[in-house]
């Protein structure tokens, strides 16, 4: 019997945020409670928040925007692996998976996704992401999508954002925001459908596993 697991927050004005950005907003500025006949629901935020998907122009001037996101890369095979007690993922920790051959999908579940336990929770800095050299592996193994359990696939304050640059640099698709708290490690299939925004730098996404 085919299992699918929503591995996607519900998106919500109590999510963190990233240290700067505008908190969302969302707001009902139409309701048949009041009088209205339909309820309106107004959202106002910016594209990299909650689970959502970063293109290549986030980074890379020029680059590919989300409405150009090929769905040959957001859907199709993808691995899970676990890191529960790293506080980095490291291109020593990848080459130690023993991946399957040709993996094109990596999802990491880190300790990160007990945070979800409280999704209201303040933001976490010292959450778990790639360094630079995992970001190299990834490109030099030909893994085309990459996403993490937190709001970034790079340790916070890296200089430079070299771990984005290198990944959207080599357009590898990164998920971020996921919810991996119900999932094991092991063979998925992933869905990954952002919002078709033109040109836009990341979109919000619906991420769904399927396992037989």
């Amino acid at each position: 019997m085919t299992k699918f697991i929503d591995v996607t927050l519900p998106f919500s004005a109590d999510l963190p945020c990233w240290p700067g950005d505008p908190v969302a907003e969302i707001e009902l500025i139409s309701s048949t409670a009041d009088g209205g006949s339909c309820n309106v629901t107004k959202i106002s935020t910016h594209v990299h928040y909650g689970t959502r998907v970063d293109a290549p122009v986030h980074f890379v001037p020029g680059g590919k925007g989300a409405d150009q996101l090929t769905l040959e890369t957001l859907i199709g095979p993808a691995e899970v692996a676990c890191f529960e007690t790293e506080d980095k993922i490291t291109a020593a920790d990848l080459d130690g998976l023993a991946l399957p051959a040709g993996t094109k999908r990596l999802l990491l579940k880190t300790r990160n996704s007990a945070l979800w336990d409280l999704p209201t929770h303040p933001f976490e800095r010292d959450y778990v992401a790639f360094t630079p050299d995992a970001s190299e592996w990834v490109v030099a193994n030909g893994i085309d999508l990459v996403g993490i359990d937190y709001l970034s696939i790079e340790r916070f304050d890296e200089p430079g954002h070299a771990t984005h640059h290198i990944l959207l640099g080599k357009e590898v698709v990164v998920i971020e925001g996921l919810d991996l708290r119900q999932v094991e490690a092991g063979s998925y299939h992933l869905i990954c459908l952002p919002m078709k925004l033109k040109d836009a730098d990341g979109a919000f996404a619906r991420v769904v596993l399927q396992r037989e």
